[in-house]
């Protein structure tokens, strides 16, 4: 007897064609996409930590489209354009001091300070001997020129990204809610399961994007004004390399500011160098132990080890992009693990764990 069209349509072989079709689609489509990711992640990004906000407006915008257009502009003014003057200042800054290093500036700094310290000219001389100094510092400032400026650097690449933010931005404040709908049907499990995943992967974008990153920038900034106030040549490019070591919690800050209390001390600033050491390590370092637990919560903190982890593979596998994807994949991968155990420890049939 000749089967069905259904029956032909369930029949195992036809199942795994089925399966590897839509695979291989999904394969595609994440490559047509992969050009795009710094753009889509931040998007979502900005959308789940605006959420709140975005509310608020909508319930005095009726209009959902018009909202969305408003908190857009709001966006662009409050946001974009100030960051975007922010980084051309920061790339005059990083160019100037790049170029001292090319000059050979900082050659000259050590060799001025080691000829007044004779006691360390001695236990140094060996290592000078042994050292091209004047070539490390040139190729130091080759490799930080070639990649600062592409972080920094205005280019058409990210300003394509911004275009594709800002475009996906805009139908995720207006569709959000279709979005999340759309997401919850497609994963497979039920509906208690795919809402707790949802919820977690959404606190896990809000704590990485609204207290991390704006603890981050806070410690930056402060970093940055303590910087200027001394004196120190470039204060608004050392306090944005310690937003981004800060991202690092714990410590990461102080790997900015500690080698800056050095070089003070070795220029025999001790008053300045004393001056750092207490506003780094009294403020911008601790200030992450107390605004963590105000703008997100205790709920959420991860163990240091795994957040340092998560956030260095995850830049080193996506780049900027990965200050995100690294510890919401290992939320995911948490929550996926949670789940298996509850599955597990509710099925009397599997043999225990001796």
């Amino acid at each position: 007897m000749d089967q069905t069209p259904s029956n032909r349509t369930n029949s195992p072989w036809r199942m795994g064609a089925f399966f590897l079709l839509t695979l291989v689609a999904i394969l595609v489509c994440g490559l047509i996409l992969q050009p795009f990711l710094a753009g889509i992640v931040f998007a979502i990004t900005i959308a789940v930590c605006t959420q709140k906000p975005y509310q608020w407006l909508a319930a005095r915008i009726r209009n959902p489209s018009l909202c969305a257009a408003v908190a857009l502009i709001l966006l662009l003014l409050v946001g974009i354009i100030p960051v975007i003057a922010i980084v051309a200042q920061l790339t005059a800054q990083a160019t100037s001091l790049i170029t001292a290093l090319r000059n050979g500036a900082a050659t000259d700094w050590v060799q001025h300070f080691i000829a007044y310290h004779p006691a360390l000219a001695a236990r140094t001389e060996k290592m000078i001997n042994l050292v091209d100094l004047g070539s490390i510092t040139q190729s130091t400032a080759a490799w930080a020129g070639k990649h600062l400026f592409g972080l920094l650097g205005g280019s058409a690449a990210i300003v394509v990204q911004i275009v594709v933010m800002l475009f996906l931005l805009f139908f995720l404040w207006r569709d959000g809610q279709a979005a999340v709908q759309l997401l919850r049907s497609l994963l497979p499990m039920n509906e208690d399961d795919a809402h707790h995943l949802i919820d977690r992967l959404h606190d896990t974008i809000y704590a990485t994007g609204f207290g991390r990153l704006a603890i981050a920038a806070t410690q930056g900034v402060l970093g940055g004004l303590a910087y200027w106030a001394l004196g120190i040549p470039g204060a608004g490019f050392w306090g944005f390399l310690t937003c981004v070591f800060a991202l690092i919690p714990g410590f990461g800050a102080a790997l900015v500011w500690g080698p800056i209390c050095l070089y003070l001390a070795l220029g025999d600033s001790w008053g300045k160098a004393v001056i750092l050491a207490a506003w780094g390590g009294g403020f911008v370092s601790l200030i992450d132990n107390f605004l963590y637990p105000l703008l997100v919560g205790s709920s959420l903190r991860s163990h240091t080890a795994i957040i340092f982890l998560s956030l260095l593979g995850g830049v080193a596998l996506f780049g900027p992009p990965g200050i995100i994807l690294g510890p919401l994949a290992f939320s995911l991968a948490g929550s996926l693990v949670d789940l298996w155990r509850k599955h597990s420890s509710t099925r009397p049939d599997l043999p225990a764990i001796q």
